[in-house]
């Protein structure tokens, strides 16, 4: 039997842990900023509360928050929390198989974004789900940070280099979630708006919630010449109010374990 190719190196583990390991650093120095991961658990919790379903045991993977975790816990849950960076759970990796299962819950919250092979990482969810269990999955997807997009190759100028992730769209998702035999699947895409008074500030916040680029190729510095071009180029798209919005698009996965047919 052919073993099957292995799936593209996009992203480097090492940076990826690195990146989460810094975020850890900062919120252990009270410089948090959790507003993508609060707007995913918040979105997660709501979309709970249409199920009239008690889940008994669950793996939640990434939610730097907890408000995910403890939002299950008060209702009864036995909740395990993981995380590829050990200061955030029990260290786990998304693209080998789940220990602990099988759960009648899995969510993972802001990471599949950068895994290198998000088939297998979906894959590994639905198998370690109990029969009839529930798989959520949201991060970030096509059409985030678009400014950010747009003043690095105004900066790059006719050598564009990798500085932004490529990411997922719900089309692409959808399909995705219906092959890989998940029951009822579900692909929402949503997002919001963050105001941002300069270049530095965007940037302070994507590296303080480990969202800056972990690429394994992740290009050359830009200098200070291209820098001040990129900072100009982002500054021109600001609002009467001084404020450059910048877009933050996620797509949200869910679907079931299909449960035994007698």
């Amino acid at each position: 039997m052919d073993t099957p190719p292995s799936p593209p190196v996009i992203f480097s583990p090492r940076r990826r842990l690195a990146a989460r390991s810094r975020m850890a650093a900062m919120r252990g120095r009270g410089e948090a900023v959790s507003t993508v991961a609060r707007e995913i658990a918040e979105d997660a919790i709501d979309r709970l509360g249409f199920l009239n379903r008690k889940f008994d045991r669950v793996l939640v993977i990434g939610d730097v928050t907890d408000a995910f975790a403890e939002h299950l816990t008060a209702q009864g849950s036995e909740v395990a929390v993981a995380d590829p960076c050990a200061q955030f759970g029990s260290v786990l990796d998304e693209e080998k198989p789940l220990p602990g299962g099988p759960y009648d819950l899995i969510a993972s919250l802001g990471l599949l974004d950068t895994v290198n092979d998000l088939p297998g990482a979906l894959a590994l969810m639905r198998r370690a789900l109990a029969s009839d269990g529930l798989m959520i999955a949201s991060f970030l997807a096509a059409g985030s940070l678009p400014v950010l997009r747009k003043a690095m190759l105004t900066a790059d100028g006719e050598r564009p280099s990798p500085r932004i992730h490529p990411q997922v769209d719900v089309r692409a998702a959808g399909q995705l979630m219906t092959r890989l035999g998940y029951a009822s699947p579900v692909v929402d895409g949503w997002g919001f708006d963050v105001g941002f008074e300069s270049l530095d500030q965007l940037v302070s916040d994507l590296r303080a919630q480990a969202l800056g680029n972990v690429l394994a190729d992740p290009g050359p510095p830009l200098g200070k010449a291209a820098l001040k071009v990129a900072r100009n180029a982002f500054a021109d798209e600001a609002g009467e109010d001084g404020l450059v919005r910048e877009r933050f698009e996620i797509v949200t996965l869910s679907g079931w374990s299909p449960a035994p047919r007698f």
